[in-house]
């Protein structure tokens, strides 16, 4: 009776095996989409080209990057979480992601709408001055600001991102007036900084570390609580008299709700090895963030907490749009 109960339940394993494997060896079958809901150019741009080829070759089929730039990412966003939930289509967001989620109108909710795979990187955002401006820190921004309020320029990546948010508390936390020049993506906006186009550009140190390093973008703060070691000798906000300041930049990696669970376990563990890869982790990390690579439960908390931290920053300082 035994070896009948034995050879009964091998039979059985063998018969639900199948579905199994067919459920995780079908997928995938055929090209992926990596939605970047920015322009060519960008920091997301760059960390997704960084780990795309390597991706590509884990999972074997190809990965085609899909620039759906735009409205702070949420185009992008939007096309998203309108994908088939088969796993043919994926996201890698950018931080923006959260704040949008309060600032604007949208048609989808982060966190109902598309799956967290892994937060994939996190970094400072540092706030450059062209070489030919005579601020060697922020403070001396603060300054010039407060003498003439609203002369000075600022670039971002566009209205209602991190880099726009975390300006605007700059400002209402010191009392200064600096006017907002967004542009459609960190491509854009780097090459106006570099061409010195506008004279400061608050944004992450991905797209700006070649030209510090350069000497064409004087570094004058970063958002990191101390200083970091992307923006070496760099004070950060809080050391320059912000307080407690903090605003660290972040990369997420998202699917659509609905992908059944062992794609979306395939692809967090794909994405994981492709961004333990020596190669490409250093590739990313020399320029200007951190790989994380979290699980997907960790990735839902960390965006979460931040959708819920920026919300209140948003309301409390009763920051527009157009602000």
């Amino acid at each position: 009776m035994m070896q009948r109960r034995t050879l009964m339940g091998a039979v059985a394993a063998g018969l639900a095996a199948p579905s199994i494997v067919s459920a995780q060896g079908a997928w995938p079958s055929r090209p992926i989409r990596l939605i970047v809901p920015w322009a060519p150019g960008g920091s997301t741009d760059t960390v997704a080209r960084l780990f795309q080829p390597r991706l590509a070759a884990i999972l074997g089929q190809p990965v085609v990057i899909e620039n759906r730039g735009g409205a702070s990412g949420s185009i992008g966003a939007s096309e998203m979480a309108r994908a088939p939930a088969d796993g043919s289509a994926w996201m890698l967001a950018y931080d923006n992601e959260a704040p949008n989620q309060t600032l604007l109108r949208l048609n989808y909710k982060t966190l109902e709408d598309l799956v967290a795979v892994s937060l994939v990187a996190t970094g400072p955002l540092v706030m450059t001055a062209h070489s030919s401006t005579p601020f060697q820190n922020f403070e001396e921004v603060v300054a010039a600001a407060k003498r003439n309020p609203d002369a000075l320029n600022y670039a971002t990546s566009g209205v209602g991102g991190l880099a726009h948010i975390s300006t605007t508390l700059l400002q209402q936390r010191s009392g200064f007036k600096l006017t907002h020049v967004p542009y459609r993506g960190g491509g854009p906006a780097v090459t106006a900084a570099v061409a010195n186009e506008i004279p400061l550009f608050m944004t992450n140190v991905v797209i700006v570390s070649q030209h510090i390093r350069a000497g064409t973008l004087r570094p004058l703060g970063v958002t990191t609580r101390g200083e970091t070691r992307h923006v070496p000798g760099t004070r950060s906000f809080a050391q320059q008299g912000f307080g407690d300041f903090e605003a660290p930049t972040w990369w997420a990696f998202f699917g659509r709700a609905g992908t059944p669970q062992p794609i979306v376990d395939r692809m967090h563990a794909a994405l994981k090895e492709a961004l333990a890869d020596p190669n490409v982790k250093a590739r990313i990390e020399e320029q200007g963030c951190d790989i994380v690579a979290s699980d997907p439960a960790e990735a839902r908390r960390f965006v979460g907490s931040e959708i819920e931290r920026w919300a209140a920053v948003i309301r409390d300082n009763n920051i527009q749009m157009d602000s």
